[in-house]
């Protein structure tokens, strides 16, 4: 059994997550920022040093999950003092507390760090092709990768970092700052307008895969390595659209299409060959069984008949 502490563990991947790795045995602690009634809990916004000194000071911990941060590339824009607080000046207080405290870092990245690149995004791509990232969330992104990456380079510690593609799933809840995936599902359900950019691609990840791959890494830990956790499917936005409203039995007149999103990558398309060698990962679940998953969900959680 290890020790085990998720930053951002109430967040949609962080909150399962937690669940899994208790279910697995392991002595799970979560740090977040909201109050929060769970016994192995710390109130705590990670971009503020000597709050996430004080939960180092109390305990100390085998591995740290590092999934607090603000997320997604609008957000980033509308909110990019927050967004670089978080994501910058979070994840250097990480490393600078991993430096003393040693324990193994997992950091959850992004496939946003892949930027304009046009071909199957294997891990090496960013350092060995040097993609453009195309908005700040990406660059962010990035920056923390660096910072890991010299961290371990200056002080010996150890990490492992884990590049997410379009996770998906229950327990997303809805805003305009949220997945593709939720935000057609949601909008269709409640008869909203929503647009489509059929011009793009994307490989989706439904969130019991992505939390069972992230879960395996305390078993087969390899430091300095990266990883993508991405569904082996490749859809274009309109095919995605098309089956949320077909589950839904609803036509396309709320939908509005508009071809190429600008600051946005075309196509995303992961390599997963190194999670399944590594970490054993596997999609158990297609888009066409998340999509119908994700929107029962929806209808309890917002209560829609």
């Amino acid at each position: 059994m290890a020790s085990v502490l998720v930053t951002g563990g109430l967040g949609a991947i962080g909150a399962p997550l937690t669940e899994e790795l208790e279910r697995r045995g392991h002595d799970v602690w979560v740090a977040d920022r909201p109050w929060n009634e769970r016994e192995r809990y710390y109130r705590c916004d990670v971009s503020e040093y000597r709050q996430l000194e004080r939960v180092f000071a109390d305990r100390e911990f085998d591995y740290v999950y590092h999934l607090g941060a603000e997320f997604g590339r609008r957000n980033g824009e509308d909110f990019y003092e927050t967004m670089w607080q978080s994501n910058a000046v979070g994840t250097k207080n990480v490393c600078r507390l991993q430096a003393e405290h040693d324990f193994r870092l997992i950091f959850s990245s992004s496939s946003e760090v892949y930027g304009d690149y046009d071909d199957v995004m294997e891990e090496s791509v960013p350092l060995e092709e040097g993609p453009r990232q195309l908005n700040d969330y990406a660059i962010s992104k990035w920056v923390n990768e660096q910072q890991i990456m010299n961290a371990a380079d200056r002080h010996g510690t150890e990490s492992v970092r884990v590049r997410f593609f379009n996770t998906y799933g229950p327990g997303e809840r809805y805003s305009e700052y949220r997945s593709v995936v939720c935000k057609f599902c949601y909008r269709a359900l409640h008869d909203l307008p929503y647009h489509v950019y059929e011009d793009h691609h994307r490989s989706f990840t439904y969130i019991d895969d992505t939390v069972r791959t992230l879960a395996n890494v305390v078993d087969s830990f390899h430091p300095g390595e990266v990883y993508n956790i991405a569904g082996e499917e490749y859809y274009d936005i309109e095919e995605l659209s098309n089956m949320v409203l077909g589950y839904l039995g609803k036509d396309d007149e709320q939908v509005e299409y508009r071809g190429t999103e600008e600051h946005n990558t075309l196509n995303k398309k992961a390599s997963v060959e190194k999670a399944v060698r590594d970490l054993g990962h596997e999609q158990r679940v297609s888009l066409e069984e998340g999509i119908p998953r994700t929107i029962d969900w929806m209808r309890e959680h917002y209560d829609i008949e």
